[in-house]
């Protein structure tokens, strides 16, 4: 089945396990935390601490320091919005999966030089959403993608249907209540 991963943004730290909690009683398991608040390497360390089943990483990851912060943190996946050959590199020999951003031919030859299968497509609308993927698809038939950005409850299943999508990335389930968002993902997942 297709994985979702929620990129989460953590304001404020006292709200990690409720938002975390939220995502698990929604049946989703999984949560891309965004450097993109000062609180998300303790938001990290206590989403790791507090659901060690959960699959918890760091994304909006742009360079080295913020990368080795994130794993030092206890992250199980690096996520960046674009390719760092430098963040692969700190990855690699740490044994962390990376999911670069790549919507280009050029940024996917250059993630498959680093050994990297999976990345991410975003912002997928801006970059031609299915139509873009299937394309990339033909020379790149190697590769999965994690579209991200434009994706939404109404276009989640025709994403999830394509063979070449690893996971659905992004934060239309965190609008809301989130449990019932994710509740409803699973049931577009599973065709109900």
């Amino acid at each position: 089945m297709t994985k979702i991963i929620p990129v989460v943004v953590i304001k404020d730290v006292c709200d990690t396990v409720k938002t975390l909690k939220a995502l698990k009683d929604g049946g989703v398991n999984c949560a891309e935390i965004c450097f993109r608040t000062d609180c998300a390497e303790e938001a990290i360390k206590i989403g790791v601490k507090e659901f060690p089943d959960m699959e918890i990483g760091a994304g909006t990851v742009i360079n080295v320091a913020q990368c080795e912060t994130a794993l030092k943190a206890g992250a199980k996946f690096i996520v960046s919005p674009g390719f760092s050959s430098a963040v692969a590199k700190v990855c690699k020999e740490n044994g962390v999966t990376y999911f670069p951003g790549c919507v280009t031919p050029t940024e996917i030859m250059q993630a498959l030089e680093e050994g990297i299968t999976t990345v991410k497509f975003f912002p997928a609308s801006v970059y031609g959403g299915l139509k873009a993927l299937k394309a990339l698809s033909a020379p790149f038939p190697q590769i999965r993608f994690i579209p991200t950005g434009g994706v939404d409850l109404s276009n989640l299943k025709e994403f999830a249907e394509f063979d070449k999508v690893y996971g659905i990335g992004g934060s239309f389930m965190m609008k809301g209540d989130i449990t019932a968002n994710c509740k409803e993902i699973n049931k577009i997942l599973k065709g109900e």
